[in-house]
């Protein structure tokens, strides 16, 4: 119910040449052995999300801030099942001294090939986690994988607790909008902004990439 009402009040706000995608992230709990689930429970719960995403006239789904591969493609798999629409995934990496893994050890290559074999992807990427200067690394290594289109949606940094409860975060609007050109010339294709980026981001990051 909830996921039908958001697309149609997505609608009713949807500007001449614009797009809406139906987001669904990670459903915040383990598959065996790490949990307690199984694949199937996984998939029915995104398959009832793109069903009804799908009913409420999104023009895409999005399957994103996807930490583990395995969970990734149970949402791959249900949303092929019910839904004729588009479909995008973005995983989420950490950078180490080893290069950049999700939070299951998934590394780059591995998310890339487990998900273009699955198939029926339209474009593929990363979001949360690193910020727009970590992004530029990570889509450079993303692009050696793949010829689909890129997506790039970094946080503004790292989240940071201040007085009063009220959470800021380490990348300011200047520093994070300055990598953007360099995230596009790595092979990024769809550009967007996650946790701690605000309207004010979005607006200087489009006419960064269309001045006009």
């Amino acid at each position: 119910e909830l996921n039908f009402a958001a697309a149609r009040i997505a609608q009713g706000a949807k500007r001449p040449g614009t797009f809406i995608g139906g987001s669904m992230g990670p459903t915040g709990k383990f598959l065996k052995p790490q949990g307690e689930h199984e694949e199937r429970d996984f998939e029915a719960a995104f398959a009832a999300q793109a069903d009804a995403l799908t009913a409420g006239k999104v023009d895409f789904l999005l399957i994103e801030t996807m930490y583990d591969l395995r969970e990734a493609l149970c949402a791959l798999r249900a949303v092929k099942e019910v839904s004729p629409l588009p479909v995008f995934v973005t995983m989420t990496f950490t950078k180490t001294p080893r290069g950049f893994f999700t939070l299951m050890g998934n590394g780059v290559q591995q998310c890339i090939r487990g998900l273009l074999d699955c198939g029926g992807l339209r474009a593929i990427g990363t979001n949360c986690t690193l910020n727009s200067a970590d992004m530029v690394e990570l889509i450079r290594e993303m692009k050696k994988e793949t010829s689909l289109p890129l997506i790039a949606q970094p946080n503004a940094g790292q989240p940071v607790l201040m007085a009063g409860d009220t959470v800021t975060y380490t990348q300011d609007i200047e520093d994070y909008v300055q990598y953007i050109p360099e995230i596009i010339a790595s092979g990024a294709n769809i550009i967007g902004g996650c946790c701690g980026t605000n309207p004010d981001f979005i607006r200087r990051m489009a006419r960064i990439i269309k001045p006009s």
